[in-house]
């Protein structure tokens, strides 16, 4: 599994539904609300295999209120 966390930006005054909607999904480990230029953070696990931007789009960026996402891929863990 190749973890990944991914930061949105929703469109003012959708975060908590579009919180809701991702959370409904089950996509992620772990589902935060943030301060700064984006709105929610997300950890998740990519399946061994998958490309993970098609992973991304196909599960996540169908959703309505999201304006934009910056995804971090990681490496190692220490």
């Amino acid at each position: 599994m190749q973890c990944v966390f991914v930061q949105i930006r929703c469109k003012p005054g959708t975060g908590y539904r579009v919180a809701g909607d991702i959370a409904l999904r089950e996509i992620h480990s772990e589902l935060y609300s943030t301060s700064g230029e984006f709105d929610l953070l997300m950890k998740m696990y990519i399946p061994q295999g998958e490309d993970v931007g098609k992973f991304i789009n196909d599960n996540l960026l169908d959703i309505p209120g999201i304006e934009r996402t910056l995804t971090t891929l990681t490496f190692r863990a220490f």
